[in-house]
Formats: structure tokens, sequence, C-alpha cells
């Protein structure tokens, strides 16, 4: 056995600066890249004990650009402390013997530690005397430990794809590396990785300033790439890039369009941007803003340019990689690209509206869906059915607005851009381009906003379909996703999601809760696979299956409900065990339950509750749940006779507020049973030796947690001292 303790540092600390410098790394997984390396450096730091736990999330600050990743590392002990160990060895009368000389035991013990027998101790334990050895051993150089250690990071780091420049089974990165900077207190850490080695060189802007720079610190560093055109620091791109989105078209009384996540890419494209404004023909203004704006961001990442009124101008906004354009040869270049997409846009918008959108609609039977689904001809012949099921419903609920036919045609046209050169084109405009045609083309404004919409919301923050029908066919593309999938096994699992099926779920939920739709979650999941059983491919989605979805779409449910509404979790477990098929009654009962939860009667009454659960559930035996009604000639004790009483008078007086769906009035009445179940509780004895009265005081108790669990399950609520 052995005990360890560090000698109290004394060791002097230094900073770490670590560049990994390589070709151009995809914008969008620059800052991912970043926060990874920063958790892979902690975590080797720590092992090495080169930092502290408790500070090595503050001392570690990363962040990268186009051409690099960074790590600068401040307090790094430049030498590891010297750990000394008390190893325990033999027992003193085993190792000294009777004659107190040192037996062979000793010999052999001092041997193995590497020390002479003169610096043999004698401890004391509980086991009696015993020989020990003091072994220090001493901490080795920074720069050692991380001549394996970085290059080691550069291997953790994982990418969607990554490539081998150096032969095909040699290191992965996602860009071929150039070049390696590794300082420790302004002295070279000697390390390699691709037959790269490390140095104190990095390299600057591709075309402008001096191509190799030396650096020594992180102030260093910074400063002299900022004299040769690299900014490195993502916030300080975004500050310059968001002043002169605002500065460079305001010199001409325009501003730019609004585009956050256009942003947050250009932030990472260029690693000196600068905003110039270009122009474009305002004979493309004829075009649906919606084809410019994406013509623009999407393929050039320009920002589109709106004037004072909010109109799209006949201009843009690029981000170039350089500190100026004085000649304006860049913005000719970029011009005479954009001119050329918008052409191509035009051509498409002409073309594809020389046929009828419907008439797509044969085209999408040679579209796969999914090998084991069928075509997207098959998916909107299930969309129909479903659509129309769910305005039927709504209609059946007294919803005046739900449009049957209206819902049938939506469905009918909402998938026809897929086969349209516009959306191969411009696949994000999926829907977009399906609305605006069929408003181009005289469909009604319902049924063209519907196609238009019918893939939101996308997210959480999404905006949802304007119009009901377009909130019907839109379920009913997600609901037949959802349960298509389902049946075939293709299930979310870890981050794989490739159906985006956690997101058509939020969908689904996002919808029916905003736009408190009646509906039936069970019902509808029911009807979504008899959808799929009834038209191609006719797959059975069986109870398992449904069983499945349901609980997928109340596990999103919970989440919306915790993280975006504020409630508890066993707020939420309590209402939803009382029944979840009709969100938006549950999200009501929620509510209640989160309302007349800080009053008196109530906390101390879901304890009550929960302590009849557990009676039934581990005190009652089988003989003893067999009664289902209370036997009034059977009540002998005053609390069980009071306890009788007031839950009949409670009970019907919650039940009528029940039915009105006054949920937080109903659980005030039931708050009201608290002083008699408390009565009940000191003066009553449940498990009483006559087996009669036990069946009936038994029944008394589990009648009384059936009829008051139909709002909230009182016993899953949790004690705030027990959270």
């Amino acid at each position: 056995m052995s005990a360890s303790k560090r000698t109290p540092s004394r060791n002097a600390t230094a900073e770490l600066l670590f560049e990994i410098g390589c070709e151009e790394i995809p914008a969008g997984m620059i800052a991912k890249a970043a926060q990874e390396l920063k958790a892979i450096l902690a975590k080797q730091l720590v092992t090495h004990s080169l930092v502290d736990e408790p500070t090595a999330e503050a001392s570690i600050e990363t962040f990268g650009a186009p051409r690099r990743l960074v790590a600068i590392v401040k307090n790094v002990r430049v030498k590891q402390e010297d750990v000394t160990r008390e190893v325990m060895g033999p027992p003193k009368s085993v190792a000294y013997g009777g004659t107190g000389e040192p037996t062979r035991a000793a010999l052999s013990f001092a041997e193995k530690q590497g020390i002479s027998l003169s610096k043999l101790m004698i401890v004391n334990t509980p086991k009696g005397e015993y020989v020990a050895a003091k072994i220090t051993t001493l901490g080795k150089p920074a720069t050692e430990i991380l001549s394996q250690a970085l290059p080691e990071a550069i291997r953790e780091i994982s990418w969607p794809r990554s490539m081998a420049w150096s032969g095909l089974h040699g290191p992965r990165f996602i860009r071929p590396i150039r070049w390696i900077v590794a300082t420790l207190g302004g002295k070279v850490v000697a390390c390699s990785y691709a037959d790269v080695r490390s140095g104190d060189h990095t390299e600057a802007h591709r075309f402008l300033g001096k191509r190799t720079v030396t650096v020594k610190s992180s102030k260093d560093y910074e400063s002299k790439l900022k004299s040769n055109f690299v900014l490195c620091r993502p916030d300080v791109r975004r500050r310059k890039i968001e002043a002169e989105l605002k500065t460079v078209p305001a010199k001409r009384g325009l501003h730019a369009h609004q585009d956050a996540s256009l942003l947050d890419a250009v932030t990472y494209l260029n690693e000196y941007p600068t905003v110039i404004l270009g122009d474009f023909d305002p004979s493309f203004l004829v075009l649906p803003e919606e084809v410019l704006i994406t013509v623009m961001r999407g393929h050039q990442k320009y920002f589109a340019v709106e004037s004072r009124k909010g109109e799209l101008a006949p201009h843009f906004l690029a981000v170039i990689n350089l500190p100026r354009d004085p000649k304006g040869l860049v913005r000719s270049g970029h011009e005479r690209v954009l001119r050329a997409r918008f052409a191509d846009a035009q051509f498409f918008w002409q073309n594809d509206q020389k046929t009828k959108l419907g008439d797509y609609l044969p085209k999408l039977s040679a579209v796969t869906y999914e090998r084991r689904l069928g075509s997207y001809g098959d998916k909107v012949e299930r969309m129909r059915w479903l659509a129309r099921w769910l305005s039927e419903q709504w209609v059946a609920s007294g919803v005046s607005h739900a449009d049957v036919a209206g819902a049938d045609r939506a469905a009918e046209l909402a998938k026809c851009d897929l086969v349209t050169d516009m959306v191969r084109e411009f696949t994000e405009l999926q829907g977009v381009v399906g609305g605006l045609y069929a408003i181009a083309q005289g469909e009604p404004e319902e049924i063209a906003s519907a196609v238009y919409d019918h893939y939101k919301p996308l997210g959480l923050d999404d905006p949802l379909p304007r119009n009901l029908t377009g909130c019907a066919v839109a379920l009913a593309d997600k609901l037949d996703t959802l349960v298509a999938c389902f049946a075939v096994g293709a299930i979310p699992t870890g981050s794989s999601d490739p159906f985006a099926l956690r997101r058509a779920a939020l969908g689904i939920v996002k919808i029916i809760l905003e736009k408190h739709l009646p509906l039936s979650l069970s019902a509808t999941i029911s009807a979504a696979a008899r959808s799929l059983k009834d038209h191609a491919p006719r797959i059975e989605a069986g109870d398992t299956v449904q069983k499945q979805v349901l609980d997928f779409l109340l596990e999103r449910t919970r989440y919306v409900l915790r993280e975006r509404r504020g409630f508890a979790y066993d707020e939420i477990n309590a209402a939803f065990a009382a029944g979840a098929d009709e969100l938006g009654d549950a999200v009501e009962r929620v509510a209640a339950v989160k309302a007349i939860r800080p009053t008196k009667d109530f906390g101390p009454l879901a304890a009550s509750f929960k302590r009849i659960r557990n009676i039934l559930e581990k005190s009652a035996g089988k003989g003893d749940k067999t009664q289902e009604k209370v036997d009034p000639a059977l009540l002998q004790e005053v609390g069980e006779m009071q306890l009788y009483e007031v839950s009949r008078q409670v009970g019907e007086e919650a039940s009528r507020l029940k039915k009105d769906r006054k949920y937080k009035k109903a659980l005030e009445k039931i708050s009201e049973l608290r002083p008699a179940v408390d009565f009940f509780f000191d003066k009553v004895l449940v498990m009483a030796e006559d087996e009669h009265i036990r069946r009936n005081r038994i029944a008394l108790l589990g009648g009384l947690l059936k009829e008051f669990s139909t709002i909230a399950d009182f016993s899953e609520l949790v004690p705030e001292e027990g959270k």
C-alpha cells in the first residue's frame, strides 16, 4: 500500500501558445473545433498536473480563423510538481526479527524501492508497526509532456470528414496542416504532427504583409498578425463586419437586410474581412424577393440591401478578404458572378412556370423518398389523406375555419416544386418556390400560403404556418415522416438523426400548442399509421410503433415545457401522469399545478397522496384491494367518516370545475381535503386487524387517489427540500 502527496508548488508558470495552421477550414466547422480543442487541452493538462482542474476552464482560451485553430493557456506549470509517496513494507517484526537486525525481507523491500536500509522508516498503523519508505518522484518538465500531448490534441479533434495528405494511412485532419506554433514562455515546444515540426513562426495573410511572422506570446502573436492583415479572433472580425454593414450602405441611404446566420458564416470565411457595396441590374427585381435573397446569400454569401422603405434595392454587400478595393476590381468580379446567377434564376422562374405546378405531380413518382418508404409521390398521397383527416377532426370540434378540400389541395401541391429547375438549383427554397408558383398561377392565397409554409417550423424559434390549412399540411407531413420512419426502424440514435425526426416532433408540438389545436395525439398517430397501411408502400405500424412515436412526441413536449416555458420536471410528470393525449389540455393542467403549488395546503396534501400510494403499493396485499367501493356501514372512526363525507363533497365540486377546464380552481378545491386527510392519518389505523374494516379503508384511500389524480398525480411532486 502507498499514500502520495504533492510537494507544495514553488514552480514557475508560463503561457502556452499553440496554433494549428492549415489550408482553409470550412467556415461552419471552426467554432465547434475550437471548443473541442479547449476540452481536449483541459483534459490533457489536468491529467498531467500542468494546470489545476478548478482553474482549467478559465485558464484556456481557444478560437479560430479560416487557416488556423489557436489555444492560449495561462499559468501552465513549467515543471510538474514532485510527488512523494509513502510505501508500506513488511511488518517490523518480519523486517528486523527478534535481534533487531535487518532480515532478508527488509533488504528486499529496500532494494525494490531503490533506497538504502538507513532510509527505511517505522510507522504505526492500526495493524501494528510496519516498515515504510518515502519515495519521491521528480516532476517532468512541461516541454517534455507537451511534446506528446499537443500532437495527441490535434489527433483527437473530431471532424465530419477529414483528409490524409501524407499517405493513405498517414495522420488525418480536416485540411492539410502547413505549420504548428508551440511555445511555452516564449520558448519552442518541440513536437510534430504529419511531418510538420513545431516552431515559433506563424503564417500571416495569404497575399498581404509578411508571409511568416515570428511570435513569442499571445500579445505578440495577435499584434503581429493584425499588422499583417490577420484578425485571428472571431469576435474582432465580427465587430468589424457588423460596423461596416451599417456604415457602407448608409452612405447611399440604404441598410443591410438582417441575416444573423449569414453573419455567423462570413465571420469565419475571411481573416481580414472588409465590406464592399456592389450593384446589379434593377430589372432582376421582378423576381420574388425570396429568390433574389437566396441567390445572394446561399451561393455567394452576399447580404441583400434594402431601401429606407424596407424594399429590396438593386445592390448587395460582399465581405472580401482584403483591406480595401480601391479600383473596384473585386467589386466588378462579384457583380459579374451575381449577374450570371440571377440570369439562371430568371430562366428557371420563367421556364418552370410553363408547366402548371400540379402537373409536376406525376414526376414525384420517380423521386425516391426512402428506399423502404417509396417515392415522394407515395408520400404525397399519405399526406393528402392525413391532412383531410386532421381538417375533419377540427370541423367536428367546431373549428369553423378548417377547410378539408383546401387541405387536400395544398397537400397535393406541397412537394411538386421538388422536381422544378429552381429547387434543383436552390434546394433551400423547397416549399417557398411551390408557394410562389402557386400564387403566380392563380391558386387561392390560402392554399399558396399553405404550400409555402408547410416545412415550418424548422425550429422552436421559427414562425408557424400562417393559416390552419398550412398547419394541417405541415402536421400531415411531419406525422407521416415520424410514423413511417419509426415503422421501418429509422429511429434517431445519439447524434444521428438523418430524417430530422427530432425537429419534426418539435414542430408538431409547437404547432399544436401555439395554435391551440384540439387534437388527440394517440388518435392522430393511429390515423398516420392507417394512412401508411392503406397507401404505398402499405407498411404496418402496429401498437408498439405507435407507442414509440407517442413517447417520442411526449418527450419533446416535456423538453419544450421545461426549457422554454419554465415548468419544473415534477410538475410536468404530475400532470402527464393524469394523461397527456391532448397536449393543450395537459399544458393547462401543468400550469394549474405550478400556480397552486406554493399555497400552504398543497404541499402537505401532495405528501399525503404520496403516502397513500405507498400504502396501496407496498403495505396493502392483493386481498386487501379487492373491494372497489366504500361501504359506509363499515366506517367506524370519526377520521374515516369525516374523510369519506368531505371527499364526496369536494369531489362533486372538483369534477364540475374540471369539466369546465378550470383546473386551478379545481386544485384549490382539492386542497381543502388536507385537514380531513391529516386527521385521518393521525387517528385511523389503515391496516386494521379486522379484514373487512381494513379492506374498506383501503378502498377509501384507493378511491381518493383515483378520484383526485385526474388533473395531476400529486404523488409525483417532489418536496422542495427533496429536489
